[in-house]
């Protein structure tokens, strides 16, 4: 849900009741408007951001074809051969990694590293792995090696590009959403009952077309908000694992909780450690200081890696980590894909062949799994084109209910004696009234969440000072 209160409809008067009895509708509607009307600009935001990533995937298909896909038909040629073709297309920077064709008319992705990128970026020559042609080369962004188009939007929903400082915007999103629609949801559902209880006309799923103006502006807001309430709280919750404040102290936590994701050990022993020439100590993380020859020694022996990790049972879409330094195996880890529910890893030794560590993903703890889940629905991967569009239409939802809520903020503001007004604010004391003990524990509540979400208790502060002061202005007045 989005702005504004759903419960100042005229014809439903607010409940009453005996001091420390009253509802929380008047502390839920007050928080409601605030955080709408102040917070929505960047669910808003973020909305519109948000809908043109969940179609990304779909889009770099269509803009990146000549790179992605091609027409040759025929055997492919040893994947380490179209590594030796990219390389000669970038002698000057640093092979890491491949991502074979996984089917005809697909191209080999070959990954090199490129201190002129930025963070989480490399650098991908694509090749035909039929004809072993190079067909360009693409700037590709963190583990989903997400292309140009897809990580520009990536970047514009995660931080407007506005680097570090901008990440604050979205996080400030993530925060009240759940928090705006779980309200949302309060105020509707018990205005739904309070009017069936009156024996009035009322509807919770559905909207009266029969209704105009401001009413009919209500029943939308209220409906569609019902509606996509789940998937709200579902995109705050996954969103805030990537922010920046909520996001740390969510991975302490499963840090604490044993929660994190496990990863495959690539630390080779014994014989298969020593280093394939005589430049010990000359290895890289990320290619940097990579010594050629086991580079070149690591490249001849990729097809024989990817033929045991396919014999480990990764058949997949995969990449292939190619070692830069001595005493490290090679990685196979599978990627995300559509319709995939799960990916497994493994370390192959290349000089032996042999698989040395393998992670399945039934094999990571559940809280893991639960959030590579979520994620990977997050970004519109895990069901193709449905997940796409679902995530797209609930953010166009998202948007009318945003505008609407804003309508109604506008409809409720004095017609007369101002040539400026906007809305008024519901009546203050809704704290007061629910009684001390419940005030307490709401005070107790919102100093925890606060604190494990700091953007979300900070600009809560924010609005209780500004309401405070506005109160003190209008007493002096009075």
């Amino acid at each position: 849900m989005s702005t504004t209160d759903l419960g100042t409809d005229r014809s439903v008067p607010p409940p009453t009741g005996p001091a420390g009895t009253s509802s929380l509708r008047p502390l839920v509607l007050r928080l409601h408007f605030y955080a709408g009307i102040l917070v929505a600009p960047f669910i808003l935001i973020a909305a519109v951001s948000g809908g043109l990533y969940a179609l990304a995937p779909t889009i770099e298909q269509i803009v990146y074809r000549d790179q992605l896909h091609t027409d040759a038909t025929g055997p492919a040629v040893p994947v380490a051969e179209q590594i030796r073709v990219a390389t000669g297309q970038r002698p000057d920077l640093t092979v890491t990694a491949v991502r074979p064709a996984a089917a005809p008319g697909e191209t080999t992705r070959v990954l090199f590293a490129d201190p002129s990128l930025g963070e989480s970026q490399r650098l991908a020559v694509f090749v035909d792995p039929v004809t072993a042609q190079p067909l360009g080369e693409l700037a590709v962004y963190g583990s989903s090696s997400a292309l140009p188009v897809r990580a520009w939007i990536s970047q514009l929903h995660r931080h407007l590009h506005l680097g570090e400082p901008g990440r604050l915007y979205n996080e400030l999103a993530a925060s009240w959403m759940w928090v705006i629609a779980l309200g949302g949801v309060y105020l509707w559902v018990r205005r739904f009952r309070t009017l069936r209880a009156r024996g009035a006309e009322a509807r919770l799923l559905t909207v009266d077309r029969a209704a105009t103006g401001r009413s009919r502006t209500l029943g939308w807001h209220g409906v569609v908000g019902v509606w996509i309430a789940v998937g709200l709280v579902f995109l705050s919750a996954t969103g805030l694992t990537w922010s920046r404040f909520a996001g740390d102290n969510i991975a302490e936590l499963r840090a604490a909780l044993n929660w994190k994701t496990p990863a495959v050990d690539a630390t080779l022993t014994g014989s298969s450690a020593a280093p394939a020439t005589g430049h010990e100590g000359h290895g890289g993380h990320g290619g940097h200081g990579a010594d050629p020859a086991l580079l070149d020694t690591n490249i001849a022996r990729i097809d024989s890696v990817l033929a045991a990790a396919a014999t480990a049972g990764l058949t997949g879409v995969v990449e292939a980590s190619i070692p830069t330094q001595a005493g490290t195996a090679f990685t196979v880890a599978e990627t995300r894909q559509p319709w995939v529910y799960g990916i497994d890893s493994v370390a192959v030794d290349g000089a032996t062949g042999g698989v040395v560590d393998v992670l399945r993903f039934a094999d990571w703890p559940l809280a893991a799994q639960l959030t590579w889940w979520s994620i990977t629905l997050h970004m519109g991967i895990m069901f193709g084109l449905i997940t796409q569009v679902a995530l797209a239409l609930l953010a166009v939802a998202l948007v009318t209910v945003v505008v609407r809520g804003y309508l109604l903020w506008w409809r409720r503001r004095p017609t007369r004696g101002s040539a400026w007004s906007v809305g008024r604010a519901p009546s203050r004391g809704a704290l007061r009234r629910i009684g001390a003990v419940p005030a307490v524990a709401i005070g107790i509540a919102a100093a925890v969440v606060g604190w494990f979400a700091p953007v979300l208790g900070l600009s809560l502060l924010a609005f209780l000072l500004v309401d405070t002061a506005v109160g003190w202005r209008s007493r002096g007045r009075a």
